[in-house]
């Protein structure tokens, strides 16, 4: 053995191995969790669906039930109803909630409640009976005004102290019995179908095809831009009036019970101009964003309250004024109100042209704002 052998067959001492593990290990741990955070970080999509999503979410909520407890309905007092007089003479708080509209007729008035336009009609027989006919269209609202006048008629028979009731109350809703919940729930599930179809159809197909060369090539060809736009809208209606053919199809089903009313035929021209505002929608975040998943976070962004505002799932209520009078300016509503008016309420042209005015303006401004932003690559 030479002098050299010992230094070169030397081990390690034994203290240093474990201590370097240990460093080697915490330098890893803290490395990849840096990259992680990193990663979470950069990830648009992510980010958007962890953090934005359930903050607007509160926001939302937060602002539509901020009045929450001063929700009024929209009563006719035909004739004189003494009980409503004498609650008025005595400013009782329950007459708050209640926005009385006088000098209908019992035709009238009773066609306004059918429609959706009052929330109940009153009227009182000489026995002292109060009539109420309300429309159950909205479940919030039936209640609400059913609760106000029983509580209206009991505080009159209580002011008649020691004597028998003096008014009885009888309260009835204006629809059939056959009339169901699923004709006011269609209406909206199928307009928040229609425009999630379009939006990420015609926003995903943008982005989809700028990136990947399509678009560029497209240009180059001997096609016209029209011909282009021309085959996305086509493909795109015919997804929406699918949509609505199976959820009229699968509503009408016994066990549903959805029964169409009046000019229901007039949804379909309804759904092909909602689906070119919706479409426009795409065009404009598929025209601004970069990726998939920053066009899907935009979507969202504007998909979401617009659902909400528009009525898609719950009523507007209890919302404040200031933000029911924003729900006008979304497309949305412009859908889900003449399509429930046609499908559920006997409605028609007077209800759905107006409609479809909105809507087709609707898009002819989007579709500028849009062609303002197009590239055709990302460039």
């Amino acid at each position: 053995m030479t002098a050299t052998e010992p230094s070169r067959t030397a081990a390690p001492e034994p203290a240093a191995g474990p201590a370097r593990g240990d460093g080697e290990k915490g330098s890893a741990f803290v490395g990849l969790s840096r990259v992680m955070l990193l990663g979470f970080v950069r990830d648009k999509g992510t980010l958007f669906f962890t953090l934005a999503l359930p903050l607007m979410f509160l926001l939302l909520f937060g602002v539509l039930y901020k009045g929450g407890g001063s929700t009024h309905v929209k009563v006719a007092e035909v004739g004189r109803v003494q009980v409503l007089d004498d609650a008025r003479s005595q400013a009782q708080g329950a007459l708050d909630a209640l926005e009385i509209t006088t000098g209908l007729s019992e035709a009238d008035a009773l066609a306004k409640v059918k429609k959706g336009d009052l929330d109940g009609l009153v009227m009182q027989k000489p026995d002292g009976t109060l009539v109420l006919r309300f429309s159950q269209a909205d479940q919030v609202k039936a209640g609400t005004v059913q609760g106000i006048v029983n509580s209206v008629v009991q505080g009159a028979n209580q002011a008649a102290a020691n004597v028998a009731p003096k008014y009885s109350l009888d309260a009835a809703k204006v629809e059939d019995d056959s009339t169901k919940p699923i004709q006011y729930l269609t209406p909206g599930l199928l307009a928040y179908a229609i425009a999630m179809g379009a939006v990420y159809g015609a926003s995903f197909t943008l982005v989809t095809w700028r990136k990947s060369r399509v678009l560029r090539r497209l240009r180059l060809a001997p096609i016209s831009a029209g011909t282009v736009v021309g085959a996305r809208v086509l493909v795109s209606v015919l997804v929406a009036l699918a949509q609505t053919a199976l959820f009229l199809a699968v509503a009408q089903i016994d066990y549903f019970g959805l029964k169409l009313t009046g000019d229901w035929w007039l949804v379909l021209p309804l759904v092909v101009c909602g689906t070119l505002a919706f479409m426009s929608i795409g065009l404009v975040t598929g025209s601004l964003a970069k990726t998939e998943e920053s066009a899907n976070g935009m979507n969202q962004l504007i998909i979401l309250p617009m659902s909400f505002l528009g009525g898609a799932f719950i009523p507007l209520d209890f919302a404040p004024s200031w933000l029911q009078d924003v729900s006008r300016a979304m497309p949305l509503r412009y859908l889900i109100v003449p399509a429930k008016s046609v499908l559920s309420q006997g409605g028609g042209f007077a209800e759905a042209l107006p409609a479809m005015g909105v809507l087709l303006a609707f898009t002819a401004v989007l579709s500028a704002v849009a062609w303002r932003f197009f590239n055709w690559d990302d460039a």
